[in-house]
């Protein structure tokens, strides 16, 4: 997903004032990096929204936290398929056979980086900050957007809490240990779900640990102060425009291993290469906020950044002429990396909308008329410079569930159907003005809220030509990132074009989309289908078997049926690293990538 943040750019002296915890412990160390340094730079097309793990939800914060704060799990860099390893765990989660309890030990010596949180003490990572960290996505007063799928795991105790801090409103109860949630010793915690849970391992890959102190000291302020035991430490951060991260002092012993696939030569070229160096390799590194694709692209060209991370489809032509590197940047040695994407980039509709939502027979008509109305495959032609493949369902490439045989009426541009269906449901113009109106006579007005960007705009010019073609009206509202989500979340959108990366090697997160108990968090369409939930609930308990993919297959055919959204494509990452950024490759679900790079600092200093 998309994410953004106001722009308020903090001058030098308010930021030395602002980020006195985590970033302003380390600013003064890294006010510019030295000549001996290695330094990664490269920049981010949307703005981050923050740095606590619990309140974000968007791609790029995810990214910084992943190298500032560590989960027990993580997967290997470079196996194919994707395999889960250890990060601060001491080894693999213990799983009951019914696949309820899940007892996790932490390896021991492992510290947070330093904080005036801590008083001067070196701070050791204990089970204590993992139970206090997923206690804290219950607690209401951070409204996280990763309660609703975990209050679906239904951790025994844990929406009891919650309810209790709801209804009473008072604090929410830290203290009380709880059947689902145990420290067992220091190093030990043990958690316990009162229903299977198959893949409930997964989420021990992106569970990120805060020390009590740090988030009791920064209270509401705490997305400016991420301090964790990670291999990196915030040191500079200029909201919407700029972060600095810095190798974190206090990061333990930790080398280079992975299981490269037996027939990828290239990635056991890599890791023969890499194999044994100690992480991170590079000092710092240096994340810009560059929203417009033109000068991403040209500040890329001119080695201001070391990487340019998904190239933008409108230099498609220019970089990577039939899928191959360009002559030009060849002979400078830029190298490419092009990866498929498990995601998917969708258009949803609001269920609650009194236009284009609801369940009846005629709402259901005019979304799905708007679906058939749009020309999926021009968008990928045009705008993603096919730099995309075309989306039958939710459901993303590399995660179960995925069929790569499955059609639907997703994909399917047919607008004869589509005024077919309009004029049969009464969306007919009743006044005259060459526009289709209500059955029931009130204007018809599409909304469909958008982003300032140059792919916006390409992609809006697509909706209105299309829309035009059937006789719908569509304006556009403008919006950056923060404003758009927050009228998202409270219902006030009524169309909004997103996208969506997997997180891990399962499906299941693309179909809680829709899932009902949802609304309003992860379901921004706010669909809510009995039918639908049933399906989702059942699904959830089973083993990755027969019958689980089959009900994930119906429920995808409710979501096409119902058109709550219009699921446009699965998109083709390409990115383009100077030869001086070493070991580079594209993981289809970890963000902690940059301990495993490696900069050829002579190579570098020489870049102009």
């Amino acid at each position: 997903m998309k994410s953004g943040s106001l722009r308020a750019v903090v001058g030098s002296a308010l930021l030395a004032l602002s980020l006195c915890g985590a970033a302003g412990w380390h600013s003064a160390r890294a006010a510019a990096a030295s000549p001996a340094q290695k330094v990664f730079r490269y920049a981010f097309p949307v703005a981050e929204t923050g740095f606590d793990p619990v309140q974000i939800s968007d791609l790029y914060s995810a990214t910084i936290i992943s190298n500032i704060i560590e989960s027990p799990l993580t997967y290997d860099y470079l196996a194919r398929p994707v395999k889960l390893k250890l990060q601060t765990a001491a080894e693999m989660p213990q799983v009951s056979a019914d696949f309820k309890t899940y007892t996790v030990k932490i390896r021991p010596g492992i510290y947070f980086a330093d904080d005036p949180a801590f008083k001067g003490h070196k701070r050791e990572l204990v089970a204590a900050d993992y139970v206090f960290s997923l206690k804290r996505i219950f607690d209401p007063r951070w409204k996280s957007p990763s309660y609703p799928s975990l209050a679906d795991e239904q951790v025994i105790g844990l929406e009891a809490l919650r309810t209790k801090a709801v209804k009473d409103r008072t604090p929410f109860d830290y203290d009380t240990e709880i059947e689902g949630l145990r420290t067992l010793d220091r190093y030990t915690y043990r958690i316990t779900l009162d229903k299977p849970s198959p893949r409930f391992v997964n989420n021990f890959a992106s569970s990120g640990a805060l020390a009590r102190e740090v988030v009791e000291a920064y209270g509401d302020k705490i997305m400016e102060h991420p301090v964790g035991t990670g291999p990196y430490v915030l040191s500079e951060w200029q909201r919407s425009s700029r972060m600095v991260l810095t190798r974190n002092p206090n990061f333990r012993e930790q080398y280079y291993e992975a299981e490269p696939p037996a027939d990828d030569p290239a990635a056991q070229a890599l890791y023969a290469r890499m194999k044994g160096k100690r992480l991170p390799m590079i000092d710092r590194v240096e994340v810009s906020i560059v929203e417009e694709s033109q000068p991403r692209w040209l500040a890329f060209l001119n080695a201001e950044h070391d990487m340019l991370e998904r190239l933008p489809a409108e230099f498609t032509t220019l970089a990577i002429p039939n899928n191959r590197i360009a002559p030009n940047l060849a002979a400078r040695g830029i190298q490419m990396v092009r990866t498929p994407g498990s995601d998917i980039a969708f258009t949803y509709f609001n269920m609650q909308d009194p236009l284009v939502g609801g369940y009846t027979p005629e709402k259901v008509a005019l979304r799905r008329a708007i679906a058939l109305a749009y020309d999926t495959q021009t968008e990928i032609r045009l705008v993603r410079r096919n730099q995309a493949v075309p989306a039958e369902s939710t459901l993303p490439p590399m995660t179960f569930g995925y069929d790569p045989k499955w059609k639907s009426e997703m994909s399917l541009y047919d607008p004869a159907r589509a005024k077919a269906l309009l004029d049969l449901y009464g969306y007919v113009d009743r006044d005259g003005d060459g526009w289709r109106d209500q059955p029931d006579g009130q204007p018809l007005k599409l909304i469909y809220s958008t982003s300032p960007d140059q792919t916006s705009r390409q992609l809006n010019e697509l909706w209105k030509k299309y829309m035009d073609a059937v006789n719908l009206k569509v304006e556009f509202k403008i919006g950056k990132w923060p404003e758009q989500l927050k009228a998202a979340r409270a219902g006030k959108v009524m169309m909004w074009g997103l996208g969506q990366s997997a997180g891990s090697p399962d499906a299941d997160g693309f179909l809680a989309l829709a899932y009902g108990p949802q609304k309003g968090e992860g379901n921004l369409a706010f669909f809510d289908l009995p039918a639908f939930n049933k399906l989702y609930d059942t699904q959830t308990g089973l083993g990755d078997t027969p019958e689980r993919l089959a009900l994930m297959q119906e429920a995808s055919k409710l979501l096409v049926a119902y058109m709550p959204m219009k699921v446009h494509a699965h998109r083709i990452a390409t990115d383009l690293t100077f030869p001086w950024v070493i070991g580079y490759q594209r993981h289809p679900f970890m963000r902690e990538f940059w301990r495993y790079l490696d900069i050829d600092a002579a190579r570098a200093a020489a870049r102009k």
